[in-house]
């Protein structure tokens, strides 16, 4: 009998630490993905192509609304892409946001779902290279320690203009902060839902 509740405690006790190890997994893998998608719309935003076709606000769009006219020509177009987010502006022009092989690429379309051309730069500021988290520069930790009590880093990137980009677990929820060059804080940016892939 001893030796039952030994082999059960056991049991118990490598159960817990491998749902630990599985929710650890899931939550840095959510901020990865929330980091990434947080710095493509900011890219789409900042984009030459979007800035001078786009008229007002950006509002998010979910990716299984979009047209046929719009799903088809990706298709055909890019046969690998992956949908990762889609936007309208306030005359209903929609920009795409997809990765191709691991890289990011956005599209614009007019509201009837033909294409109109590629956003310029948006690969330059969508794409990230990982930070390590000891690497962040001081300025970001002392400012996220200040104004995030008790948050956890879990990913750190930078675009190619040096933006940051952080991931942070504060109490369930992931939050994305931006960060510019030198490490000054920006802004939080709103967390929208994952979207599902669709290819």
């Amino acid at each position: 009998m001893k030796n039952y509740w030994i082999a059960l405690v056991i049991l118990i006790g490598t159960c817990l630490m491998s749902c630990n190890r599985e929710d650890l997994a899931t939550s840095t893998e959510e901020a990865a993905e929330v980091m990434t998608l947080s710095a493509a719309r900011v890219a789409v935003a900042a984009d030459s192509v979007t800035k001078q076709k786009c008229k007002g606000k950006l509002t998010a769009v979910d990716i299984s609304t979009l047209s046929s006219a719009i799903t088809t020509y990706i298709q055909q177009t890019y046969p690998t892409a992956t949908i990762k987010l889609a936007a309208s502006d306030e005359k209903g022009n929609l920009i795409v946001g997809i990765t191709v092989d691991n890289k990011p690429k956005a599209l614009l379309f007019t509201a009837a779902g033909v294409f109109v051309q590629e956003l310029s730069h948006y690969q330059k500021q969508a794409k990230l290279t990982e930070v390590a988290l000891a690497d962040l520069p001081t300025s970001i930790t002392t400012y996220i320690t200040a104004h995030y009590a008790g948050a956890t880093l879990e990913k750190a990137g930078k675009n190619a203009d040096g933006v940051y980009f952080v991931a942070i677990k504060s109490g369930n929820s992931i939050k994305v902060l931006r960060f510019d060059a030198s490490g000054t804080f920006v802004e939080e940016l709103a967390k929208e839902a994952r979207p599902k892939k669709r290819h």
